[in-house]
């Protein structure tokens, strides 16, 4: 694979300014897939899964990225896909060892039940970044593969705050119970219940800076063609993000407590009409929250990642809208419901044609140029052993 030294350095530019002074190009990006098409391919892979005791499970994601990145087309060629299922399946198969330890050392030895957990929270790191390699190197685009060059200290480096919290909620707690050691029941409870809230609001302010530096690790490591990318949102950006997701989750509490309170006027105060309103109200939550809030959060990070990620020649944009997303996804859960799950490969391809279309890709200069020296030079092709033999594809 080619060293950091190859790559062209990242520029930052005023709006509408070219590095080179060359006109800047926009490749639309679309999907061909058909869910009729998808939906013989999935029930053939969830047949072949359930068979084969989920071991035919890599050779089916194979099978499954294949025909989503090969209907992919940026600028009216399409991506391609050049992973080996079978070193996918060293993946799975390691993975799954994990599973079985963990339930081996849990029935057999419970005291030492952590010790898996910890031997894959120390590997989870350069898993991940192995999975994110054979993603792109086996990914390609007009004969050109695609590379990750983020380099596995980085990789530690910015998932080691996610301890944080984990230490944190260690030690309040640690220091709650002593601290409560012979004090009255009541007060104990007091003292937990607040060592508990204060936890809760520290993971809450940590949380966008802890996402802040995945997508900068993850962004800033995507190559093509000499081109390395960088994520250029500022931490701000990653904080205004959660505030409206915090506003939007207050908007939909605020939602819930209002029909409640309708619900409670017209039905009455009684006792059995408490017993029907509770799981009314938790049904209507279980609807509203994701067919609401997820939809938001997912069009609101896509929007802030890609349309922050650029190279030197290469800048992406994203105009995720919110409100076809949650009528899409509103769409595809009663169709879900209402066939039993067989709606489910057309769910996939829908939200997948509405998520791609709405990105596009600019490029600065002579594209056809600068490809021909990349696919001379091979750039992207060689990969690291790790990500050759673990193989794992955790999604980007």
């Amino acid at each position: 694979m080619a060293q950091h030294d190859d790559f062209e350095a990242t520029e930052f530019l005023s709006e509408g300014r070219s590095p080179t002074g060359d006109p800047e190009r926009t490749l639309d990006i679309r999907f061909t897939g058909s869910g009729s098409e998808y939906f013989r391919i999935w029930i053939v892979n969830l047949l072949l899964t359930l068979v084969t005791f989920t071991l035919y499970w890599p050779f089916a994601r194979a099978r499954r990225l294949a025909y989503f990145q090969n209907n992919t087309l940026v600028g009216r060629d399409p991506l391609g896909f050049h992973g080996d299922p079978w070193k996918m399946f060293r993946g799975y198969v390691l993975m799954l060892m994990f599973g079985v330890s963990y339930w081996a050392v849990s029935n057999f030895a419970p005291s030492f039940a952590w010790l898996p957990l910890l031997v894959l929270a120390v590997l989870w790191p350069a898993l991940w970044r192995a999975s994110l390699q054979f993603r792109l190197r086996n990914t390609s685009w007009r004969g050109v593969r695609m590379a990750f060059e983020g380099d596995l200290q980085g990789a530690y480096l910015c998932m080691l705050p996610f301890f944080i919290p984990v230490l944190l909620m260690g030690v309040v707690f640690g220091v709650a119970a002593s601290t409560t050691r012979g004090a009255e029941e009541g007060e104990a409870g007091a003292a937990l219940a607040a060592a508990t809230g204060l936890t809760v609001l520290a993971i809450t302010a940590l949380s966008p800076w802890l996402l802040a530096r995945i997508k900068r690790y993850q962004h800033g490591g995507y190559a093509f063609a000499q081109e390395r990318t960088r994520l250029t949102a500022g931490l701000g950006a990653f904080y205004g993000f959660s505030f409206r997701v915090m506003g939007m989750s207050l908007l939909c509490s605020a939602l819930l407590a209002g029909v409640g309170g309708i619900v409670a006027a017209l039905v009455g105060a009684s006792a059995g009409a408490g017993m029907v309103l509770l799981p009314f109200l938790l049904a209507l939550a279980y609807l509203v929250f994701p067919l609401v809030l997820m939809p938001y959060t997912t069009s609101r990070l896509q929007n802030l990642v890609w349309g922050h990620t650029r190279s030197r020649r290469i800048g992406f944009e994203s105009q995720l809208r919110f409100a076809p997303l949650m009528r899409l996804t509103a769409k595809n859960w009663l169709l879900i419901a209402l066939t039993l799950g067989l709606y489910w490969p057309f769910a996939k391809v829908h939200t997948a044609r509405l998520r791609l279309e709405a990105m596009g890709v600019s490029v600065q200069g002579d594209l056809n140029a600068w490809l021909a020296r990349a696919q001379g030079a091979d750039k992207g092709i060689l990969g690291d052993a790790a990500g050759d033999f673990f193989g794992i594809d955790m999604g980007l």
